[in-house]
């Protein structure tokens, strides 16, 4: 995006306004959660303005939610390229991941295998190590290279054989931006008919998703991360989905994709959904929703790649930093993590905070697996900065000049 576009983006964020005196923060936390663009405030205020009801009912309020979660699976399957009836809404993605690992229960005996990685956010482990406790199932872990920062994929077929009934794989790391190669994942799993699930809560933000392309059983993400509310969304194979026995209340819907949305959903937070997909389709061009929402896609990842070689040059050229990222060749989201000799990772992020209004995140983020085998944990974790479309090449060289400085009065003294 050229400056002029990016400023034209960044107008459709509050949060990055300027009110009175008061500047904004420079927001380097879209790992965590993205601002919410004004699309999505819109449509949440015009839900609950319009008359909030609930579903089924004869008078307009209740049809007009009706509608709504109809939209919203519309909107969704335009975004991931799935059928509206595999979009199930949730709390979030945690909470969705657990009520269908529960489903899946009758699909496993005692003798099988799971399958997960050493990478992945602990959302896309615990609900299938759980479900394998349960049944009496084997877990088997993907192993991380700990110099390179994939994955080991070189003993795919060792690792998913005839006992291996179910796969899950992040898309892409929460940590340290690499892009896994899933289709070659997908495509081993299903030589023997396992069932793949995807983490995609951190790819969709930054990525273009065919979910018919890639083929996987299961795709989970949530709205917070790409410029809406508190929303998860979970996309499932109807050939999957019709098959899952939910734990749910007996006069509840039997019928895909209602049958996992136990209770009543957040119907302001669709609205938001809906808000925020129609900010990514404003960016884009073409005849379809499908083909603007991909070409909005490739418009921040264009934009986002440009600061992130910008970033990375720059991190790798300083002195004693470990910079938790794959080499070139590697396709990685704009998110770096990263740790300074002797200094505490919140030591980091408050004195940006303090110094230079600058929100960035400290941890091991939920990815505690590779925070063990990686031995970041003494010092508090990684200090994580994650680039967002409305983030300007002028707020990463103000970065550079901060870090500049903290290491001259914190590291160097």
């Amino acid at each position: 995006m050229s400056s002029l576009a990016v400023e034209k983006l960044r107008a459709a964020f509050p949060a990055l306004q300027e009110s009175g005196d008061k500047k904004p923060f420079i927001y380097f936390d879209g790992p965590g959660g993205t601002q919410m663009a004004q699309q999505a405030i819109d449509g949440m205020l015009a839900y609950i303005t319009g008359g909030m009801a609930n579903l089924h009912g004869a008078f307009p309020t209740s049809v007009g939610t009706d509608n709504l979660l109809l939209e919203g699976r519309k909107a969704m399957a335009d975004l991931l390229h799935c059928a509206p009836e595999e979009v199930a809404f949730g709390q979030n993605m945690t909470t969705l991941a657990f009520s269908i690992a529960r489903s899946l229960g009758n699909f496993f005996s005692s003798g099988d295998e799971v399958v997960v990685t050493e990478m992945d956010h602990r959302a896309n482990v615990d609900p299938w190590v759980t479900l394998a406790a349960d049944k009496g199932a084997k877990v088997r872990f993907l192993e991380l290279n700990t110099e390179t920062y994939i994955l080991n994929l070189d003993k795919l077929d060792e690792l998913i054989t005839e006992k291996t009934k179910l796969v899950a794989v992040g898309m892409s790391s929460n940590v340290t931006g690499t892009v896994t190669d899933v289709k070659r994942v997908i495509a081993r799993a299903k030589e023997v008919n396992a069932i793949v699930v995807l983490d995609a809560v951190h790819a969709v933000p930054h990525l273009p998703i065919d979910f018919q392309e890639l083929a996987c059983d299961v795709l989970l993400c949530s709205a917070y991360k790409f410029f809406g509310p508190h929303i998860g969304i979970a996309v499932i194979a109807a050939s999957l989905f019709e098959k899952l026995q939910v734990y749910k209340l007996a006069p509840a819907p039997q019928q895909i994709p209602d049958k996992l949305e136990t209770g009543t959903q957040n119907h302001e937070a669709i609205a938001g959904l809906i808000g925020a997909i129609t900010f990514i389709e404003k960016l884009g061009e073409g005849k379809t929703r499908r083909e603007r929402l991909t070409s909005g896609m490739h418009r921040i990842e264009e934009h986002e790649q440009q600061l992130t070689a910008r970033l990375d040059s720059f991190l790798r050229q300083v002195p004693g930093l470990i910079l938790y990222r794959a080499p070139e060749g590697i396709y990685r989201t704009p998110t770096f993590a990263f740790t300074l000799p002797g200094i505490k990772a919140r030591e980091v992020t408050s004195w940006f905070a303090e110094h230079y209004s600058m929100c960035i995140a400290d941890g091991h983020f939920y990815a505690s697996t590779m925070a063990d085998k990686l031995g970041v944990n003494p010092m508090g974790g990684w200090v994580r900065i994650g680039l967002a479309p409305y983030n300007t090449l002028e707020e990463v060289a103000l970065f550079e000049q901060g870090l500049r400085e903290f290491i001259e009065t914190k590291v160097s003294r």
